[in-house]
């Protein structure tokens, strides 16, 4: 196994080849070779959405995503669960909508203050 990665931890934008045995080159700093070798082998990924918002007018909806990265083969999975979810207003930055989603200790949050 050969594999070629660009980090994205920083500018920079290192050159990373991780072999067949594990080795990761051409990192400048360790995060890069941290990146890579969670890049390859446990990917993760910070999911942003839209939740339905009740409001006195209707439905709107309010712009949520998770706390933390989360694997990525439970993408599909927490997108569904966040499908699912109706809130109502007052809504504020970080209040949670699902905590501990389909238990992976990632919690679903508002990113978009809504009063009505």
């Amino acid at each position: 196994m050969l594999k070629d990665l660009i980090c994205i931890i920083c500018p920079r934008g290192c050159h990373l080849t991780i072999d067949e045995n594990k080795k990761v080159t051409g990192n400048f700093c360790p995060r890069g070779e941290k990146y890579a070798l969670e890049e390859i082998f446990a990917p993760k990924r910070t999911i942003t959405s839209t939740v339905k918002v009740l409001t006195s007018d209707g439905y709107s909806r309010v712009s949520v995503k998770t706390n933390r990265p989360i694997k990525k083969e439970k993408i599909f999975d927490v997108m569904k669960e966040i499908d699912k979810i109706v809130v109502r207003t007052p809504l504020h930055i970080g209040d949670v909508v699902i905590k501990n989603v389909l238990g992976e200790d990632v919690d679903i949050i508002i990113t978009k203050n809504k009063e009505n």
